[in-house]
Parts: structure tokens; C-alpha cells; sequence
């Protein structure tokens, strides 16, 4: 019975569910919740979603376009909802899109220890397609540029390929 409750879990914890994608500039690469917006010097916005153990992990393209880069850099593994989780092992992801460079990190959290890329850089992707997992519980960082308004608000639920993240 242990292992039947063992394997059942895991089942439900790497679940991957069929999506129907919305259609706008943007859309949420990750299940969760929004953490914080916070707008960068450079003009650009950071959105972060937090993912729980209990969310999809499978994450997203949140534009089409061409992976022009997919970067892991490694670090330590504090809880992904802290500020020092900056410093967390990651994966930065660039895609050259109709909005030019979208920035993207994954960030794996203190029991995520293992992020998945799906996809190579120089891979043309769809909007909503699947580009890659963390492993239980972690956040996911989406860099919009300047001048693309936020159309999220923090402590709202985002689900991915279906949420949209900006406002026309």
C-alpha cells in the first residue's frame, strides 16, 4: 500500500494536463501564484510566480519565438519565496520575439534540486509550448519590457499557457 501511495503521488505531482492556450502579447510560463511585480532600472518589469509542491511544474514559452539562449547556473536552494533566493541554482532562458529579448528564469527552490530544460537554444517555439520542468516547488521570473503593462496583480493564481501576464 506505501508504494501504490508513493507512486500515485508522484503521478500527481509530475502531471502534465492538456491546455488550451490563450492568445495575447504574453501569457504565464508557470503555474502558481504571483509573488511580486517589481519594475527594473532598465526599464524592463519582473513578474515572479511562485510554485507550491502542489502546482504543475511543467513550465511554458509565454511568447513564439526562437530560444537564443538557455543558461544553468548553478547555486544554492533556500526557499524559492525568499529574497535570497536570487542566488539559487537557475536556468536563464532568452527568446528573440516579436517584443524583442524576453528574459525568463527558472529558479529551483530548498526542495526543488533539479530543473529540466525540454528545449536547445536556437529552437523556434510556439506561445504555450512546453519548455521545460522544475522539480517540486520553485518560482519562475518573466522579465516584460518596457512599455508592456502588467495585467496581473500579486497574490493572484496564474495558470500556464493560460493566464495572461501583460494588457493591451
Amino acid at each position: 500500500m506505501p508504494t501504490t501511495a508513493l507512486a500515485a503521488g508522484m503521478l500527481w505531482f509530475f502531471r502534465d494536463p492538456e491546455r488550451e492556450i490563450t492568445r495575447g502579447r504574453v501569457i504565464s510560463p508557470a503555474d502558481g501564484v504571483v509573488q511580486s511585480i517589481m519594475p527594473w532600472k532598465d526599464g524592463r518589469t519582473r513578474v515572479a510566480i511562485f510554485m507550491s509542491p502542489l502546482n504543475v511544474h511543467v513550465n511554458r514559452a509565454p511568447l513564439a519565438g526562437t530560444v537564443t539562449s538557455v543558461e544553468h547556473i548553478p547555486g544554492g536552494f533556500v526557499p524559492a519565496f525568499n529574497k535570497e533566493s536570487e542566488n539559487n541554482e537557475r536556468v536563464v532562458w532568452h527568446f528573440d520575439t516579436e517584443l524583442g529579448d524576453i528574459e525568463m528564469i527558472q529558479i529551483a527552490g530548498a526542495v526543488a534540486r533539479r530543473i529540466v530544460p525540454y528545449v536547445p537554444q536556437g529552437t523556434k517555439v510556439e506561445q504555450g509550448e512546453r519548455i521545460g520542468l522544475i522539480r517540486f516547488g520553485s518560482r519562475v521570473d518573466i522579465y516584460l519590457p518596457e512599455g508592456v503593462e502588467v495585467d496581473v496583480e500579486v497574490g493572484q493564481k496564474t495558470v500556464a499557457g493560460v493566464t495572461r501576464i501583460d494588457r493591451d
